[in-house]
This record gives structure tokens, C-alpha cells and sequence, in this order.
């Protein structure tokens, strides 16, 4: 696998990819490879049929939490004097 020296990075820079890094819990060079992969490789790109079914697919997985206007009601009224 190819190897790769940056030279002159900018103190801005490097700082906040080593606090990013450290955010993701990934070494430095785990993160610049992610960044750049981010940035250079394309995404797949679904097509509004791929989307819809993606969609429906998590929306089977959820189960539907019904609220009464009741109890919206006593919600509004328990922040109130």
C-alpha cells in the first residue's frame, strides 16, 4: 500500500484533525484516509425508487406512538401556573 508525507500543514489544521481524530476515536492517519476518502470517492447515489423503498423499509421497523389530544392537552397545561 502506498505511503504519503504532508509537509507544511497549517497548526489550524492540524489541531482540529487531531481533536477530530480523537473525537472518533481514530489515530491521525485513520483519520486523514477517511477524510480524504470522503472527499475524493463518490458516493453511491439511490434512485428516488431505492430511496422510497429504503424509507418504507425503516418506517415498517418503527413502532407507531399514538398521542391523544387529551394528552397533548395536559402536556401544554402541566408547563403552565
Amino acid at each position: 500500500m502506498p505511503a504519503l508525507t504532508i509537509k507544511n500543514i497549517p497548526d489550524d489544521v492540524y489541531t482540529a484533525l487531531k481533536q477530530t481524530a480523537e473525537t472518533h476515536r481514530r489515530s491521525i492517519n485513520s483519520e486523514v484516509i477517511f477524510c480524504l476518502e470522503s472527499a475524493l470517492m463518490p458516493k453511491k447515489r439511490l434512485t428516488p425508487s431505492e430511496q422510497l423503498a429504503r424509507v418504507e423499509s425503516l418506517r415498517s421497523t418503527i413502532e407507531p406512538n399514538v398521542i391523544t389530544t387529551d394528552e397533548i392537552s395536559n402536556a401544554i397545561d402541566d408547563g403552565r401556573p
